[in-house]
């Protein structure tokens, strides 16, 4: 039995993600984790940098969170799926614009409970997928204003270099709004995490 030309295609080594990424992924309201008349929400927005601090203009960043009762819209949330006030779907999705900005809007979420019994302070999961990176990377925004329990954080607690635990604070910019620049490389980048 003959297989023709069927068997040259062999499999192609894994690349580097290239501009087409944004094709098909971000989605209109995919910045919006709640609508943005939301009461109590808030906006993180931010730039995503190159090594050379330069804006990477094709990249997406992604953020899944807890709502503001530190439950999960996810029905594995061994507390109950998330109760949290209008259409909240704990996961938001924003592509950069020419200049690199981002932007979210949704709830502040609430401090989620550890196995061990701690805590975690208020804090959205970040996930980055950007032109030159093999894989996407993964951070974290921790607000400002929660010194005490960004204190007691775990995660926060893992990383001894102060100026290092900076790069995971977002800036407070008043008016329920906060800066979260990610630097992918070079001075002050931002700390990712294994995952």
């Amino acid at each position: 039995m003959s297989h023709g030309g069927h068997m040259s295609q062999g499999i192609t080594p894994s690349q580097t993600v290239g501009p087409f990424l944004a094709i098909g992924l971000p989605w209109s309201d995919g910045p919006f984790v709640v609508p943005p008349d939301t009461p109590g929400s808030i906006v993180i927005e931010g730039r995503v940098l190159d090594g050379a601090g330069q804006p990477v203009p094709d990249a997406l960043v992604e953020t899944w969170q807890a709502d503001p009762d530190g439950r999960f819209d996810h029905p594995d949330d061994p507390r109950g799926p998330a109760a949290a006030p209008g259409r909240f779907r704990g996961f938001g999705r924003s592509a950069t614009d020419p200049d690199g900005n981002y932007r979210v809007v949704t709830l502040r979420p609430g401090a989620l409970p550890c196995p061990d019994g701690g805590t975690e302070a208020p804090h959205l999961d970040v996930s980055v997928f950007a032109r030159g990176l093999l894989d996407r990377v993964v951070t974290r925004i921790y607000f400002p204003d929660e010194a005490e329990a960004n204190a007691a954080d775990p995660v926060l607690a893992s990383i001894t270099d102060p100026v290092r635990k900076a790069t995971l604070i977002a800036a407070d910019e008043a008016g329920g709004r906060f800066g979260f620049d990610i630097r992918l490389q070079g001075d002050g980048e931002t700390v990712f995490f294994d995952v």
